[in-house]
């Protein structure tokens, strides 16, 4: 089956996802019957385009990356990415435009848009979930269409479809964890005697990190991480909101601290937990001095995972290592996209 599938935000993760599904092209065709196009893209620089018969994916990525803009290869003049979702006439919407952490918009409404015109839905906004997850579930499924969101926490990881598909009932009392790989590579960078700021420079020149690293430095990525594993896989009586989070950043950090903690054989950590207390849900993201004896002491470079409690399971674990030639970032985020693409639509 043909599906067409419109882009809203096309930064690092989205380009990723992009040359992903160009490459896997034939595998999509062979193994599941699936032939795509590439309909609608907005960008928040390089302007908008769409096209129902098809944008040249290729050119596209070639015009955002030299600073062009996009729209000379649009057959519709738009506007705002509203209208690029409501033009594209595609099958399947890719939501990934920056988080706005204390409101979840505008994605949320590029969701809701999206679901309404009859489009499956899935983002690496964590926005969308932790501002409006019962609400695009519901919607979703009053449309028998999909919101998925694997991708907004440790990357193309399958957490959420775990819980929901693998472990039907088991009831999540606590995890904690390292779940911001950003912070972590700085901080093993910063091990091995660089300063912050270089090592904050570095994760910018290979694309997980943001222009402006707040996000990441001050544990707001984390912290709203928390909060979408919270609401989504433990029953809180009141959803737990970023704001909610007990939120202290690495910039504190120095290299003399590090030195000392690396003398004592132990190292800083950027750790994320939450638990259970009574119906409500403690959430705290803060950075820790770990020893040998911790999971997370081994955890270097972008290297994250979560150790999560439950009734059934005492200590489950998702552990996403650092590999060679792969920093976690885009590619890893863009897989956890593409795999809710195949799950949604195969």
């Amino acid at each position: 089956m043909h599906y067409k599938l419109c882009f809203i935000g096309f930064g690092n993760v989205a380009r990723s996802l992009a040359r992903l599904l160009e490459r896997k092209r034939g595998s999509l065709k062979s193994t599941y019957d699936i032939t795509y196009s590439v309909t609608g893209i907005a960008t928040g620089r390089h302007g908008f385009a769409v096209n129902p018969d098809g944008i040249d994916v290729g050119q596209a990525l070639e015009k955002v990356e030299s600073g062009n803009s996009i729209a000379p290869l649009s057959t519709f003049q738009v506007a705002d990415s509203l209208a690029v979702i409501q033009h594209s006439q595609a099958n399947v919407m890719f939501e990934n435009s920056p988080v706005n952490y204390e409101t979840g918009q505008p994605a949320i409404d590029h969701v809701r848009v999206a679901l309404n015109l009859g489009m499956h839905a899935i983002t690496a906004n964590k926005g969308t979930v932790v501002h409006a997850y019962q609400e695009l579930t519901a919607l979703a499924k009053s449309k028998n269409k999909k919101f998925r969101f694997e991708s907004t926490v440790l990357g193309g990881s399958p957490v959420f479809s775990t819980f929901r598909e693998a472990m039907p009932l088991a009831e999540l009392t606590s995890f904690k964890g390292i779940i911001n790989a950003t912070t972590n590579l700085i901080l093993s960078r910063m091990e091995d005697g660089e300063s912050f700021d270089d090592a904050v420079k570095y994760c910018q020149s290979i694309g997980i990190a943001e222009t402006d690293p707040s996000g990441d430095v001050d544990g707001w990525d984390a912290a709203i991480k928390v909060s979408a594993l919270a609401t989504v896989l433990m029953d809180a009586s009141r959803p737990l909101k970023p704001q909610d989070v007990e939120r202290k950043g690495i910039r504190e950090i120095t290299p003399e601290m590090v030195k000392q903690a690396k003398a004592e054989k132990k190292r800083w950590k950027l750790v994320a937990s939450a638990e259970r207390v009574g119906s409500q849900i403690k959430g705290r993201v803060s950075p820790e001095l770990v020893d040998s004896s911790s999971p997370l002491y081994g955890m270097m470079g972008s290297s994250s995972g979560l150790t999560f409690s439950t009734d059934v399971l005492p200590n489950y674990s998702v552990i996403v290592s650092e590999r060679a030639g792969m920093k976690g970032g885009p590619e890893e985020t863009a897989y956890g996209l593409f795999a809710d693409f195949v799950n949604a639509v195969k």
